[in-house]
């Protein structure tokens, strides 16, 4: 099973995520993910078996009591693009509250994941919620435009779980699980 671990947006944003994804909507080469099931990872473990499910759950519960991190408010707003403007992969919508503790679960679950023979991430971590993929440059100019001329919001949640989910490869798109749900 391939599986992430994440906190996911409630159904409420879905339209405030939308909102701010329609600003991209004639951008050429950029695939919006579905705003009903935007979430932020926090770590992606990918193919898992289910022979160690069981450990992979215990790590995730270790981790979030290792971030020590109590519920929160969570605000989402301001975009940005994975590697780089020069040359854009994918197009995020920030975290203006809630940074911290977002990146304190995320390190938590990484070090204890990692315990258990998961590769560390290459990358710092940015808390962030996709809000599409690009096929091809074609619509590169507008996406950078987007993002130095725009600051968007896309609202608030109390985040008091993560969740470790399973996530399908379909041919309309991914299809998610939850596996297991951990409390702050």
């Amino acid at each position: 099973m391939r599986l992430f671990v994440s906190v996911d947006l409630p159904p409420d944003l879905a339209d405030d995520v939308a909102s701010v994804q329609e600003r991209f909507a004639d951008t050429s080469g950029l695939d919006p993910t579905d705003p009903e099931h935007v979430h932020v990872t926090l770590k992606f473990l990918g193919e898992v078996s289910e022979a160690r499910l069981g450990r992979v759950e215990d790590a995730v519960a270790a981790g979030v009591d290792r971030a020590e991190v109590e519920p929160f408010e969570a605000t989402f707003g301001g975009l940005g693009v994975f590697p780089s403007l020069d040359y854009i992969n994918v197009v995020w919508l920030g975290v203006s509250d809630g940074t911290d503790e977002l990146v304190a679960l995320h390190e938590g679950i990484e070090a204890e994941t990692t315990a258990i023979g998961f590769s560390p991430e290459d990358n710092a971590f940015t808390p962030h919620v996709t809000l599409g993929r690009m096929r091809h440059a074609g619509g590169k100019e507008r996406v950078q435009e987007l993002v130095r001329e725009t600051d968007p919001s896309a609202g608030s949640m109390q985040v008091d779980e993560v969740r470790l989910t399973e996530s399908t490869l379909t041919d309309d798109g991914p299809e998610y699980e939850t596996v297991a749900k951990f409390s702050l």
